[in-house]
């Protein structure tokens, strides 16, 4: 995974304040997500299915929303 995928995925996760919520979510430290992000670190392979399942469930609570709101 690239940074800027982890970034984009971030950023549509969790808004301006990605990098704190992404951290937590992914329970790692700001500073190992820095890393990542900054290519010091490479990102570890399971991060992506993480960040596809709080996607999908984000996805899910949306719809829900959207549903209601019809």
């Amino acid at each position: 995974m690239t940074p800027t995928l982890l970034r984009e995925a971030g950023e549509s996760l969790y808004g301006t304040r990605w990098q704190s919520e992404l951290a937590r979510a992914l329970a790692v430290s700001d500073r190992t997500l820095r890393r990542w992000l900054a290519g010091v670190n490479d990102v570890p392979d399971g991060v992506r299915a993480e960040l596809r399942a709080l996607a999908q469930s984000r996805r899910k609570a949306l719809d829900g929303v959207i549903a209601r709101l019809r």
